[in-house]
């Protein structure tokens, strides 16, 4: 059966604590909330500047499209920082000096392609905000946000962020399902394995996503519908050309329905299964290069780790990144060997919450230790650091993130997963030479588009 991507569905430094099956978890109340209008901005991040005033107080001012920026519907965003320059340009020269901001994976980054790989830091941005309705629904419902005892299943959710204010790694992971929940979703993503002497992989697949709870406004009464829907069509390869998976994410493990499930169509034997086993470190993208859980840097269920929270760190991270999808990029300049073109990336510092996970005892995956970086004012994961089982640092993962205007949210945009013992690179959810995809508009997606019977007449 061929395989194809899973989409993601949704989500002060504390002492580390693990995820344990059989604990209670206590609800946050109305009064704890109350640090969102002072401390905390509405989303749950530190409002204040840091220290040093290298990662700037939070402003909030900007919803949809910034002031003097020009930009309708439909088209690609217009970089609201496009003149601003680099401050300053990391290397593996000078990586020492800027040791406490960088992760494992940066630092091997630049010790692995010392004289190519770079990381240029610009100016530092927080004046991005979600619309008043998401702020008002966390703090309505927030409270009532019920987890199951295995932690993965989530009952009385609003529709982002259970826990802006978290105080349990299960809690942190959540947010992080959460964070890059949207109503609809329709793109076409170009995907590239590019190997160590250049020559490139490719892969295409047409992606759709429809989440009923986040399609308008959200009404706990009418909006009892848990699942969030997506279909996968394969272009590229040519040999897994005409493939289609379906299926859905039902996130509330307490309900009378509380299986999710998906469907594929193999246009070999023209006849569509059921995937029940679908996930985890099953392998996906060209190649087979990365697994099912690396989508977004990570998707779907933590029960085969501990988790824990190693606290919050100020790290230079991909932000504001408008020049990586913009159309005037070339894949063949963008894509160099070895990794990305620098020239194309932008790193500011931010404030990020560590999220790590262990293999338990007893359980199977590629990756036996993973390490999460999201971002504050989002919780998006923007970086992840993946071992081996002996140990050994495997695969840095990079993900460009930016705001949308349209959708007025945090957007998740081209992602990097390199190898770093063989020196290969992924990048997926490249757009620069397809349409530009469509968040929040038409076509207003149904179920129905989303079933079973749905692809098998659609497949030919």
């Amino acid at each position: 059966m061929k395989r194809i991507r899973l989409p993601l569905m949704r989500a002060s430094v504390m002492a580390a604590c693990a995820i344990v099956a059989t604990t209670s978890f206590s609800k946050i109340s109305e009064d704890d909330l109350k640090v969102l209008d002072s401390t905390l901005t509405p989303m749950g991040a530190q409002r204040a500047a840091s220290k040093d005033d290298g990662v700037p107080a939070w402003t909030g001012k900007w919803l949809g499209t910034p002031p003097d920026v020009q930009y309708k519907r439909g088209n690609r965003y217009p970089d609201p920082f496009a003149n601003e320059k680099p401050l300053f340009t990391i290397t593996a020269e000078n990586m020492a000096q800027y040791a406490d901001h960088l992760t494992d994976g940066q630092k091997a980054m630049l010790k692995r392609y010392p004289t190519t790989f770079k990381i240029p830091v610009y100016p530092s941005h927080r004046d991005f905000r979600y619309d008043d309705s998401v702020y008002k629904d966390i703090r309505k419902y927030a409270p009532d946000s019920t987890m199951t005892s295995d932690t993965n299943g989530l009952t009385n959710a609003p529709p982002q962020v259970p826990y802006p204010i978290p105080k349990t790694a299960a809690e942190l992971l959540w947010n992080q399902r959460f964070s890059s929940a949207i109503g609809t979703e329709q793109a076409i993503y170009d995907q590239a394995v590019v190997y160590p002497g250049g020559d490139i992989a490719w892969g295409k697949v047409r992606y759709d996503i429809y989440s009923p709870r986040n399609d308008g406004k959200f009404d706990p009464k009418v909006d009892i519908n848990n699942r969030s829907y997506y279909r996968v069509s394969t272009e590229l390869p040519l040999s897994d050309r005409g493939t289609l998976t379906v299926g859905y994410e039902n996130w509330d493990k307490a309900g009378a329905d509380n299986t999710s499930r998906t469907w594929v169509y193999n246009p070999g034997t023209r006849r569509v299964r059921q995937a029940p086993e679908y996930g985890y470190d099953q392998p996906q993208g060209p190649g087979g290069f990365r697994t099912v859980d690396d989508d977004r840097l990570f998707n779907g269920s933590g029960e085969r780790y501990d988790w824990k929270i190693l606290g919050k760190r100020e790290i230079y991270v991909p932000y504001d990144n408008y020049k990586i999808m913009d159309p005037s990029v070339k894949y063949s300049d963008l894509l160099t060997k070895g990794h990305e073109n620098p020239a194309y990336m932008r790193y500011e510092l931010h404030r990020v919450w560590v999220l790590q996970a262990t293999l338990k005892s007893g359980f199977r995956h590629q990756y036996a230790k993973r390490e999460l970086y999201l971002d504050e004012d989002s919780w998006i994961a923007v970086l992840a650091d993946n071992y081996d089982a002996r140990g050994q640092l495997w695969r840095t993962n990079i993900a460009t993130t930016m705001y949308a205007f349209d959708a007025k949210t945090f957007y998740p945009s081209t992602v990097f997963y390199h190898d770093l013992i063989s020196g290969a690179y992924l990048a997926d959810r490249l757009t620069n030479q397809g349409p530009m995809p469509k968040l929040d508009s038409s076509p207003q997606f149904t179920e129905a588009y989303f079933s079973p019977d749905a692809i098998r007449g659609s497949g030919n």
